[in-house]
Order: C-alpha cells, then sequence, then structure tokens
C-alpha cells in the first residue's frame, strides 16, 4: 500500500520562519528506480539478441572487444527515463539569497555542515536543506485551507495547510455560503444566514466551547506526505491524480483536521512542537545522532508517535490506529489503491470480488466503492468476522463505562449483531432473525464493520459443509509458512495437514458428483464442527473460493422441429376449419340466388366474403361489369389454399409477431441468453419444455426461467424467486436436458 510514500513531515512557520519540526523515518531519501521506456541491454554486452552475435560469439573466447564493452555501458543511460529536470544539480534549483537571512544559513555553518555529517543529518533533507524544503511548503495565507499539491524534480508533497487568523487566534472557520443562490426560497435564505464569526457553524464540526486560542508563536502548521515521483508511463492516464487524491481525502485531510480541532480547543500543536524543538535542541547541543532524536520524541510528543505508527502502517498495508491529544483515530488506505500505478497486464485477471455495477458501489459508499474491490453487497451474501487484536476488542468497547447512557441500546444491539454473525447466515437471515431491517440497520453495520477491517463479505457456507470450494490463485504467503500455522492451530490427527487438504480441494474440482467439502475432504458427521474451524481459518487467509452453481437455457433440436411441426399442424387445423365454413358459406348462398331479384345486386354475396375475397370479387366485376351469384360462390370454392393461409396469417395478429421463417427460426441448437426477456418465438420454446410436465414442476419452472441466465448465482436464484434449494433441484432434475449447469466462482 503506498509503496512510493517516503516520508512524513511536521511543517510550521512562525515569525521566525518556516521549519521542518519532525520528519519520519529518521534517514529519508528519494528512490532512484530507473524508469525505462524500453528494455535495459544485458550489462555484459553479448548482444545475445542479435542472431548472428550469439550464432558466433564462442569464436571469440574473450568476448566482445573492450572498447565495445565500455561504449555499452556509457551507452546504457540512454535507457532511463529522465525528467528534464533531473540532470541538474539541484543545489541550482534556488537561489541561496532566497534562503532567510540567519545564523543558520551563512556560508560558515554551510561550510561546518558539509563536514560535519551529524550536522547534516539535522539541516539536510531529499539532498535539499530543511530550511529550503520548509519554506516550499509553507504556502501564503489565501493558499491555506485547501489541498496542497507540490512537485520538485521526483518528490510529490501532498497535504493541507492551515494556518491562524490574522489577529493570532486559531478559530474554526465559518462555513461559506455561496452569495445570491437561486432558487425557491434563496432570500429567506439568505436572510437566515448566521454571523460571519458565528462559531457555531464551524467547519470543525466540534460541539464542544469553540473559545478561540492566541497562539505565542504558531501561525502556520503543515503535515506534509512526501512521496516519489510515479513513473508516468506506468499506469492508465489520470491514476497518478486519483491515486494522489485518493491519499489527501483519506490520511492528509483527516489527521491536519483532527490536529487543527485539537490546536482550536487546546493549543495542542504549538505545545507539542515547543516539546519536540526543545528536545532536537538538546541532542544537537550533545551531537547526538538525527536516529537516536527521533526515537526519543516519540516518549514526549503524540504527534511524533502518531506520525511514526501511520508511517508504519501505510507501508504494511495496515490500519493505523493513533492517539493525538487522547482522541483515538483509526486510518488506513485502500488495500488495491497501488494497483492505479500499474499496468492491468502486471496482474492477473480477477474474477473475484469486482464491483460489477454503479448500485454496488453505492451500495459500499463513497469511502470503500474505490480501491477494495469488494464483492457486492446483496442479502445472499454472508459475514466472517476476522481476528482482532485483544487491545482492540469490540466487546470490551462497547461494554466500557464511557458508553455513553443514550448510546448504550445501540452498543448492546450491535453486541447482539456481531453474537450472531454467522458464515452459514447470510445477511438476509441475520436481519430476519435480529428483527432489523435490511438496508438501513444491517448493512451501514456491514459497511463499518468491513471499512474497520473487522469482517469481511463472503459466500453462505453451506451448515453442513456441502459447500463446492477451490483454491485462489495465490496466497499471500507462502505455502511452507501457512503449512506451520495451520499445523499450530489443528495439532489434532484428525485434520489432515494443510497440503494434504489443499490437494483434495483442488481434485476435488474435476468430480461431476459428491464435489463438495463435506464428501471430499469431511466424510463423518462428527467432524462438522472441527472443520467448520478448519473452513473459517481458510477463509480469513483468503485460500478459499467459494464455486457457486449457475444455470442456462439451451434448445434442442429435437424441441424446435416439436414446436415447428405444432405450428405447422395448428395451421393446417385452421385451414381446413377455414375451408369448410366457406363451404357451408357458399351453399347458403346458393340457396338464395332464386331471391336475388328481391335484393339490390351484390348485396347477399359481400356478406359470405372475407375482407381479400371481397376485394377480388370487386375487381372481377369492374372487369365484367357483370357478375351473378353463382360466380361468386363458384370463386370462392376454387381460391387458392395459399390465400387461405395468408388470409389467416393477417387475422392471427399474434402468430404474425412470433417470428416464424426469421433468422431465430432455425433447427440448430441453441441457447436462450437472457430468458427473462426472451423473443416470442424463445417462450414458445421455453413454453415446449414443460409438455408432459407435472404442473407445478412446469409453474415453478415458468416463474424461476427467468433467471437462468448463468450470471446468476444459486444462491440469488433461491433468495430472488423464494425457494427452497430442494425446490431447485427438483426443477433442475426434471428439465435436466433444456438446462446447462456449471460451477463459477462468481
Amino acid at each position: 500500500m503506498a509503496e512510493t510514500l517516503l516520508a512524513i513531515l511536521l511543517v510550521t512557520s512562525s515569525a521566525k520562519g518556516p521549519n521542518v519540526v519532525y520528519r519520519w523515518p529518521p534517514s529519508v531519501e528519494s528512490t532512484s528506480r530507473p524508469r525505462l521506456s524500453r528494455p535495459r541491454p544485458p550489462l555484459d554486452g553479448l548482444e545475445l539478441d542479435n542472431p548472428w552475435r550469439a550464432a558466433h560469439y564462442s569464436e571469440n573466447p574473450n568476448g566482445l572487444p573492450e572498447t565495445h564493452m565500455r561504449g555499452a555501458v556509457d551507452d546504457i543511460d540512454d535507457y532511463a527515463w529522465r525528467r528534464p529536470t533531473e540532470s541538474r544539480d539541484r543545489s541550482m534549483s534556488f537561489s541561496r539569497s532566497a534562503l532567510p537571512a540567519s545564523g543558520r544559513d551563512s556560508p560558515c555553518n554551510e561550510e561546518r555542515r558539509e563536514i560535519d555529517p551529524v550536522a547534516n543529518e539535522y539541516q539536510s533533507l531529499f539532498d535539499y536543506t530543511a530550511q529550503f524544503l520548509a519554506g516550499m511548503l509553507c504556502p501564503q495565507r489565501h493558499l491555506c485551507h485547501q489541498k496542497f499539491g507540490l512537485v520538485i524534480d521526483n518528490l510529490v508533497f501532498i497535504g493541507h495547510p492551515v494556518w491562524a487568523e490574522p489577529d493570532g487566534m486559531w478559530r474554526f472557520k465559518p462555513e461559506r455560503y455561496k452569495p445570491g443562490s437561486r432558487g425557491r426560497g434563496s432570500r429567506h435564505r439568505e436572510s437566515s444566514l448566521p454571523d460571519k464569526d458565528s462559531s457555531e457553524f464551524s467547519l470543525g464540526g466540534d460541539t464542544r466551547s469553540t473559545t478561540a486560542v492566541k497562539s505565542s508563536w504558531l501561525h502556520m502548521f503543515h503535515i506534509v506526505l512526501v512521496f516519489d515521483l510515479p513513473d508516468p508511463s506506468s499506469s492508465a492516464s489520470g491514476n497518478v491524480a486519483r491515486y494522489f487524491d485518493t491519499i489527501y481525502e483519506q490520511i492528509a485531510f483527516t489527521v491536519t483536521a483532527v490536529l487543527f480541532q485539537e490546536q482550536v480547543l487546546s493549543n495542542f500543536v504549538e505545545i507539542e512542537c515547543d516539546a519536540i524543538g526543545s528536545l532536537e535542541t538538546e541532542y544537537m547541543v550533545k551531537g547526538e545522532r538525527f536516529s537516536d532524536f527521533a526515537s526519543h520524541a516519540q516518549r514526549v510528543s503524540s504527534i511524533a508517535t502518531a506520525m511514526k505508527i501511520l508511517y508504519d502502517a501505510i507501508k504494511s498495508s495496515n490500519m493505523a490506529h493513533i492517539t493525538l491529544n487522547d482522541l483515538p483515530l483509526e486510518l488506513q488506505l485502500p488495500p488495491y489503491l497501488d494497483h492505479l500505478l500499474h499496468s492491468e497486464e502486471e496482474f492477473e485477471p480477477e474474477f473475484v470480488g469486482r464491483l460489477e455495477n454503479q448500485t454496488d458501489s453505492q451500495l459500499w459508499g463513497r469511502e470503500l466503492g474505490f480501491g477494495w474491490r469488494l464483492p457486492a453487497l446483496v442479502p445472499w451474501k454472508s459475514l466472517l468476522l476476522l481476528d482482532t487484536d485483544q487491545e482492540l476488542d469490540p466487546y470490551v468497547n462497547l461494554r466500557g463505562s464511557h458508553v455513553h447512557a443514550d448510546e448504550r441500546n445501540l452498543a448492546e444491539g450491535l453486541i447482539k449483531f456481531l453474537e450472531t454473525v454467522s458464515v452459514t447466515l447470510s445477511l438476509a437471515d441475520m436481519a430476519s432473525l435480529l428483527d432489523w431491517d435490511l438496508h438501513s440497520q444491517v448493512y451501514p453495520t456491514v459497511r463499518w464493520l468491513v471499512h474497520h477491517r473487522r469482517a469481511k463479505i463472503v459466500d453462505t457456507v453451506h451448515n453442513g459443509l456441502k459447500t463446492i470450494f477451490s483454491l485462489a490463485a495465490k496466497f499471500d504467503k507462502s505455502l511452507s509458512t501457512l503449512a506451520v500455522e495451520f499445523k499450530r492451530d489443528f495439532p489434532q490427527p484428525s485434520v489432515h495437514p494443510l497440503p494434504t487438504l489443499m490437494a483434495t480441494v483442488s481434485n476435488s474440482n474435476s468430480k461431476q458428483t459428491d464435489n463438495h467439502f463435506f464428501a471430499t475432504v469431511v466424510q463423518f458427521k462428527d467432524l462438522i464442527p472441527l472443520y467448520h474451524d478448519v473452513v473459517l481459518w481458510m477463509l480469513k487467509r483468503d485460500l478459499l473460493i467459494t464455486l457457486h452453481l449457475h444455470v442456462r437455457v439451451v434448445t434442442t433440436a429435437e424441441l424446435k422441429v416439436r414446436v415447428r411441426q405444432a405450428h405447422e399442424r395448428k395451421l393446417e387445423r385452421r385451414a381446413s376449419n377455414h375451408l369448410s365454413e366457406r363451404r357451408r358459406s357458399s351453399r347458403r348462398g346458393d340457396h338464395g340466388a332464386g331471391d336475388s331479384h328481391e335484393h339490390p345486386r351484390g348485396s347477399m354475396p359481400w356478406l359470405s366474403l372475407s375482407p381479400k375475397a371481397a376485394r377480388r370479387y370487386s375487381r372481377q366485376s369492374m372487369e365484367s361489369g357483370q357478375s351473378r351469384p353463382s360466380d361468386v360462390s363458384g370463386s370462392i370454392l376454387l381460391e387458392d389454399p395459399e390465400d387461405v393461409f395468408e388470409e389467416m396469417s393477417d387475422e392471427d395478429s399474434g402468430e404474425e409477431n412470433v417470428g416464424w421463417g426469421s433468422s431465430e427460426d432455425t433447427l440448430e441448437p441453441s441457447m436462450i441468453s437472457d430468458p427473462g426477456t426472451a423473443s416470442p418465438l424463445e417462450r414458445k420454446w421455453l413454453a415446449a419444455m414443460s409438455d408432459g410436465k407435472d404442473e407445478y414442476i412446469a409453474r415453478r419452472f415458468a416463474l424461476i426461467n427467468q433467471y437462468f441466465d448463468g450470471k446468476r448465482t444459486d444462491d440469488e436464484i433461491l433468495y430472488t424467486a423464494e425457494i427452497s434449494r430442494k425446490q431447485l433441484r427438483e426443477v433442475l432434475h426434471h428439465y435436466e436436458e433444456y438446462l446447462q449447469t456449471f460451477l463459477h466462482p462468481a
């Protein structure tokens, strides 16, 4: 995490000028990793990529000439990516006259600093003088109280500087309201704005007394995080800026806000700086090394201790538990933040734990929606509590006497939730058992536990361990180290060694049946509680991946032939019925022909004609100029059967839109990609799959086949369709010839 972090600085400004009060680690030097724009050639100069030289190299036992070797080494610097200012001496980056006129920076002291290595440790930082960097990191007053970013050569400085008021008082900044706000009721809002000097509406958000504190010398302080500037060609465009924005929001701004609050309330920062400054002067007079001073400062200053803990936690990818003026604070960066600085090719594709859509990201919130690679927060997932330090035991904190009486019920509810959590229960099950609302109570609790690394989201594990697992692609520790830890935690002879256990799990994935954990590993019911702890141990270390059942619908060639034949038989029956009706109508027309002189010509025949036949008869009448009823009936009886079929298809609008004869209507086997949005023809195929099935089975299949798109897991289907696993297995058994099932991690 934050692999580019070099140091954390505390910079202050007073009437005497800027100063670097403290830094950690004691020895901070910028890294000099080459940023290559193309592969570095071998140092031996063999040029083995040249086929001719590689083929004839053995003819010259001494290798290439020495001049060629020296030339290859001299030209190697051309391969390293360099910034325009890198070749320039850093001492030329600033003017000596720009330094404050003090005895410390006089030429005599500069010469003594170059000779005395101990004094140089105190006054030199990143090959610059500490005084110069302090001046660069103390911006003017109007540039404070906002994000600070500065790039000097290969160094990036990120922070949030804060200044005292012009009168020397430290107070919270009032809320800034935009003048001339538009919209309904804007005048009323402007008239009700608080006074500019009101401390009730402060950015610090503290509800305690906000009596301003006057500082004796501290004008400004600035917590600065120093980074090595990443290679601009190592990641996608915009990722580097997003990388630094995340660090600023999660670390720099948060720490500064707490320190600013404590400075306003109790002059905390100035008191701490006085203690550190006095100790530094004492060590410099004694000629002690800077590392000794830095270690001793942590015993007299909570800010110095917090800077060390924060630096170590960021570098080790852990959560930092710091205390500032007896105020506990937990800080961390997203676990996968450093991946922004690398191309995607450097990491294996991960199909587990990615947020698939924006809705999933919104459920986790802004802090957890980026750089965490969390699975979707859904009701059918479960929660696994992680091991925590005894000093940070949540039960002890929640049951402590410091818990306010108004928050006692909330604390008791949280304790009850922690006692209910189990990987065999889904989040929906826990909400039902606790009588909590899933979205307003369970989800916020889960987010808090995950954000503070007290728990992680996992797939629900079967109570009898009849869950199918696979091994993770890579482990955080070596297998030998994991095996030793596993043997220490599970010394029982009935538990297989970790390598044997993992080999059994891996081999079970090739089986078609009895491939779950109980059948392959446990095998005895009395061992279920013991192996339940084994599964938890492996899940906490990300050694296991749960495989889920996915279902897709396949339309076979036989099914399509049967549906088409049924459609053709339906057309034939309808055509036969249609022709029979026409014959009966024509006979009725012949029976009434004798009375045709009593009716207007053409009135009787029109009653028995369809619209298309009537138009045809009208055209024939216009061409011949006359027509008899007997001619009309004869034309109906001799009508082309194709015209009848066409006429029937026009009358049946539902059949017209099915898609018969389209590119979809083939006799080749195919797959219905999304049964929930199936086409009319695909719906006919789905309905035909239930021919001969029991009514309750067919009704259940019609209910749940919309989830058989190959993307939804069996747990999601069970929760969404509100059916049991037994009912799902029953449907899969009766429709197995039309369903394709497979196992997949997500």
